[in-house]
């Protein structure tokens, strides 16, 4: 759901929740695209403590899951450089996967381990 401001008569603002589908649904193709490459760009600046947040796991619950501890989880969300093993391993337990995509500005190649 996306909650939706606007300004109705009268000059009231209102807030109405909106189905995402139905709104992108209505949108022209080309909005779409853009959107799609402004929400990439905004994901891939993603750490890996706001994607945990983001999911809703607390470093407890992922240490858990992870089977280490919390002080390992937060050394690791404080790194600059990953191993992919690491990353694959932490998404996982977030229930997520790991793609490898290979960017050479006209080709975009996944890469599969």
């Amino acid at each position: 759901m996306v909650e939706v401001i606007y300004t109705g008569e009268f000059g009231a603002r209102r807030r109405m929740a909106k189905r995402w589908a139905g709104l992108k649904a209505k949108m022209s193709p080309e909005r779409r695209a853009r959107m799609q490459k402004r929400t990439d760009g905004l994901l891939l600046e993603m750490d890996l403590r706001e994607l945990r947040k983001l999911v809703g796991v607390t470093q407890t619950q992922l240490a858990e899951r992870l089977k280490t501890s919390q002080g390992e989880v937060s050394q690791a969300e404080r790194r600059e450089d990953y191993r992919l093993s690491t990353l694959r391993r932490y998404v996982e337990a977030l229930g997520g996967k790991i793609e490898v995509i290979a960017n050479f500005g006209d080709k975009r190649i996944r890469l599969v381990a």
